[in-house]
C-alpha cells in the first residue's frame, strides 16, 4: 500500500478494501463508463488518493478528523463513487449517503460498494433536493462551480461542506461569498499537492466551507 497512507493508520481490512478498488472500476468501467478510459489504469493514483485527501485534509484541523468519523456524510454528484467510497473505507464509523442523478452512475458505486462490503454506505439516485434530510457533512468532487453548487446543498449540512476542485477559484468563491453572505473565513482552501506531490494534482485544492 502506498507510503502517503501510513498517517491513517489503516486496518488490513480496509487495505485490502482500498486495493480492490482498481479492479473493481475496472471491471465496471468496461461495462458502464464511469472514468476516463484514457484513465482508467490510474484509478488508484487519481482517483482514490484525491478522494482521500479530504482525510488527509481533515488531519490538519484539530478535532475535525475525529468529528468527521462519527459523522453523516452526503456525496453529491458521486458519479460511480467519488469521493464516498474512498471516505468510507478510510471511516468505517461514519454513515454515508452517495447520490447522484444519473442511474447508470449510481449502478456502478452501488456495485462497488456491496462488492466491498460497504455496510456504512446507502446509495441513491436522486437529486439532492429530493433528499429531505440534512447531514452533517457535504462531501462533492467538482461537479458545478461553487456557485451552482452551493445552493443545492445550502440548509443541507451542520458542520461542513469538502469539495474538490481545481484551478483558480478565487473568483468563485469571492462571489459565493458575496451572493450568499458568507461571512470573511467561512471559506478556506488546503492544496492537495502539500500531500500528493504528483504534478497531476497542482491546482487542485480541498476548499472547506464552515457553519
Amino acid at each position: 500500500m502506498n507510503a502517503l497512507l501510513e498517517s491513517f493508520n489503516l486496518s488490513p481490512l480496509q487495505v485490502s478494501r482500498l486495493e480492490a478498488l482498481q479492479g473493481l472500476y475496472s471491471e465496471w468501467n468496461a461495462r458502464i463508463n464511469v472514468i476516463s478510459r484514457k484513465d482508467i489504469d490510474n484509478v488508484f493514483a487519481h482517483h482514490v488518493l484525491h478522494s482521500l485527501a479530504i482525510g488527509r485534509y481533515l488531519q490538519t484541523v484539530p478535532g475535525l478528523y475525529e468529528t468527521f468519523s462519527s459523522a453523516s456524510v452526503l456525496d453529491l454528484g458521486t458519479g460511480g463513487g467519488f469521493p464516498g467510497i474512498p471516505l468510507a473505507i478510510l471511516f468505517p464509523e461514519a454513515r454515508f449517503v452517495l447520490c447522484d442523478s444519473v442511474g447508470k452512475k449510481t449502478t456502478v458505486a452501488s456495485a462497488v460498494a456491496t462488492a466491498l462490503g460497504l455496510e456504512n454506505v446507502t446509495v441513491v439516485n436522486a437529486r439532492a433536493e429530493s433528499l429531505g434530510r440534512s447531514f452533517d457533512f457535504v462531501v462533492s468532487r467538482a461537479v458545478a462551480s461553487l456557485t451552482d453548487f452551493y445552493p443545492w446543498v445550502k440548509g443541507r449540512y451542520e458542520k461542513g461542506i469538502l469539495y474538490l476542485k481545481g484551478g483558480d477559484v478565487n473568483e468563485e468563491i469571492a462571489e459565493l461569498m458575496g451572493r450568499h453572505r458568507l461571512p470573511k473565513g467561512s471559506v478556506r482552501t488546503w492544496p492537495v499537492q502539500s500531500w500528493l506531490q504528483d504534478a497531476y494534482y497542482e491546482g487542485k485544492l480541498v476548499i472547506h466551507i464552515v457553519r
